[in-house]
């Protein structure tokens, strides 16, 4: 990204992807670090209120789902394997607590992972192309 300063003087300004994937993670602006970047469960703010970002241009599409699906599978396969191999039990204590386990943390993870990718959208200043 490039800022102007006066006629013919350009400096060139890095964002850090570590921070702006931080800050979105915490539902949080990318760029300011105000809590203005959802304004419902995962649904993007058109712009932020504190700094004027503009939210609109940064489609996460489908890739938090996807990023939430394979974490929250390395997280639930493994458990579900060490319990069958540990006790063996019933196929009902299976859907017991493995289908609201995996729903839950899908519900948890969802938000910070979109919150997270919006953030790296911001940082390497990526746009979706009817932006472009």
């Amino acid at each position: 990204m490039t800022e102007q300063y006066g006629a013919d003087i350009a400096v060139e300004t890095r964002r850090s992807a570590v921070s702006a994937m931080r800050k979105g993670a915490l539902r949080c602006c990318p760029n300011c670090g105000e809590r203005t970047l959802f304004t419902a469960y995962v649904k993007t703010a058109p712009s932020c209120t504190a700094c004027g970002t503009d939210f609109s241009q940064y489609r996460a599409d489908d890739g938090p789902a996807y990023f939430t699906i394979f974490l929250v599978g390395h997280i639930v396969i493994p458990l579900m394997l060490w319990l069958e191999q540990a006790r063996t039990p019933e196929i009902w204590v299976h859907m017991a607590l493995w289908l609201p386990l995996t729903a839950l943390l899908s519900l948890a993870f969802l938000p910070l992972i979109k919150g997270a990718v919006v953030g790296l959208q911001w940082a390497f200043d990526v746009k979706s192309d009817e932006q472009k």
